[in-house]
């Protein structure tokens, strides 16, 4: 048992998620031709950098490793169903297999024990996207800052959301406004200051 916490336990990294927009598409087009993917960002405090996925996660498929570990969170969350850690890794690899409906559940297990982790939080609203619901995820979004007003990952996600998916312009920019007060230096997941994206997307409002 006790090999089998410590195992739930190291897995149990924060797996913060950046909603990869095509930008350079976002300015010439506009709203056309808009791309989305999601990039896991290394665990340091939502700065939305990228961090190199592996190839099974590309795909969405599992290693066989990866496909065990499942199993044993599985029956260790079945038999402890207060067991927080277990919740949030076995929501990182249904997140990981693109089985949205199931890491939202399981999300949603690990925020009931421990309601303010932001991280957690941002990888729902993903899930919540990729389930279809935007609504529910800026929510979620919404969520994550209020835990954590210093979390970039998710108002930078909430601004992709607003503008992508519910069409809301002036909602996005001002998602981004309050990123980059926070952090002038934002940027996004293609290296481009925030701070320039708001200017770029005003600017062609204006022509």
């Amino acid at each position: 048992m006790a090999a089998k916490s410590a195992q739930v336990t190291a897995d149990s990294f924060k797996k913060e998620t950046v909603l990869l927009i095509g930008f350079s598409c976002l300015i010439i087009g506009f709203l056309a031709g808009i791309i989305f993917s999601i990039y896991k960002t290394p665990a340091t405090g939502g700065t939305g950098k990228v961090a190199t996925e592996q190839s099974g996660e590309q795909t969405g498929k599992l290693t066989a490793e990866q496909t065990q570990h499942l199993l044993q969170l599985e029956r260790e969350v079945q038999n402890n169903p207060e067991n927080t850690e277990a919740w949030t890794s076995l929501g990182h690899l249904y997140f990981d297999s693109h089985q949205a409906d199931k890491a939202i559940n399981a999300y949603n297990k690990s925020l009931a024990l421990a309601p303010n982790n932001a991280d957690v939080l941002t990888d729902l609203g993903v899930m919540y996207r990729q389930a279809g619901n935007p609504q529910q995820a800026v929510a979620s979004f919404d969520r994550a800052m209020q835990a954590n007003d210093k979390h970039e990952t998710a108002r930078f996600n909430k601004g992709i959301v607003l503008l992508y998916d519910l069409k809301d312009q002036p909602g996005a920019l001002a998602a981004w406004q309050g990123l980059v007060n926070l952090n002038p230096m934002a940027t996004a997941p293609n290296g481009q200051l925030i701070s320039e994206i708001i200017k770029e997307i005003q600017d062609k409002k204006m022509n």
